[in-house]
């Protein structure tokens, strides 16, 4: 397999770690248009070894990270800021070959690249790529979380605990949700007050009685028309709902409560990765102190192993990341 060159206006990295995400699965399940042969993996981070002509901000040796969403830097999204909506994207792992190997071509290096703190290791960094950073923005971006609110979490995953750390920070209130008891557990020790056990609950019931009335906000972190529709139904009036986890029509589109929608005047938001610009603002929150996203890795694994787990990944029992090391 030939190594990966520039393109114009982009860079190749060296990945030193890249994440394992839901997504990820998704891709390899055909949910995605995907072109064989193919590499997977968008959550990484690395060392620029090759600049592209045209690139003015990076140079070989710097130590970065990306978001999944890679703004083409040219239309009016990516000129206000708003790449992770940009129509001409690109995403490391979909559109083209990703970050399942030890190096990367990378689109818009000016637009997108985000350099790493030095007191940031390289998981860490990896892992702000997709779910940390997607649950940043659904909090802090879509939502706009204010202090005291209650906040339920659904799935407890890497992007719902990332949720949960997250919701903390901002001085709310939390309410996780999940099927697997090693997840809340985890939930809990980042700060959850309250845990809901999902088998065979009846999850809305259970949020309105722990947060007496409903929960302010809503996220769902999982994807499926019960999680979705669990989330929605845990709300009180006037809440805001936010999908971060992927509804592929897989068995046609999902249904959603729209009556409740309507009749209660709830907010449907979603939120699609976070833009280069808007990483500063978390970034120095991690410097803080404030948000630890390194508690959330559980394991780190090798390419070969990853290549083994990819396939049964919506079903494995995991309670946090899972990093690749491509040296391993």
């Amino acid at each position: 397999m030939a190594a990966p060159t520039a393109p114009a206006g982009g860079v190749v990295v060296r990945v030193m770690a890249t994440g394992m995400c839901r997504s990820d699965w998704h891709a390899w399940a055909g949910h995605d248009e995907i072109a064989f042969p193919h590499v997977p993996g968008h959550e990484l981070a690395g060392v620029v070894a090759e600049v592209g002509a045209g690139v003015a901000r990076w140079q070989v040796g710097d130590r970065v990270t990306v978001p999944f969403v890679c703004g083409c830097g040219r239309c009016r999204w990516c000129r206000a800021g708003e790449a992770q909506v940009c129509p001409d994207q690109q995403q490391p792992g979909f559109t083209h070959w990703g970050s399942f190997a030890e190096h990367v071509a990378l689109h818009g290096a000016d637009t997108n690249l985000v350099a790493i703190p030095e007191r940031v290791d390289f998981p860490t960094a990896a892992a702000l790529g997709c779910r940390f950073a997607t649950a940043y923005r659904a909090l802090v971006g879509r939502a706009r979380v204010a202090e005291e609110e209650w906040v339920t979490v659904v799935g407890a995953g890497g992007v719902g605990l990332s949720t949960v750390m997250i919701a903390r920070a901002m001085g709310c209130r939390v309410v996780a949700v999940d099927r697997h008891p090693a997840a809340l557990a985890a939930a809990a020790a980042l700060g959850a007050e309250h845990t809901v056990l999902a088998d065979g609950a009846d999850v809305p019931a259970a949020v309105v009685e722990l947060t007496g009335g409903g929960s302010d906000v809503a996220v769902d972190a999982v994807g499926s028309e019960q999680t979705c529709a669990d989330g929605i139904r845990s709300l009180r009036r006037r809440g805001r709902h936010v999908q971060i986890g992927l509804l592929p029509p897989v068995h046609g589109h999902p249904r959603v409560p729209m009556d409740r929608v309507i009749g209660w005047e709830l907010d449907l938001l979603g939120s699609h990765g976070m833009a280069a610009a808007d990483y500063p603002g978390m970034l120095a929150l991690i410097e803080q102190g404030a948000l630890c996203p390194e508690l959330l890795v559980e394991r780190t694994i090798g390419l070969e192993e990853a290549a083994e787990l990819l396939p049964t990944f919506d079903r494995a029992a995991v309670a946090g990341m899972t990093m690749v090391d491509p040296a391993r």
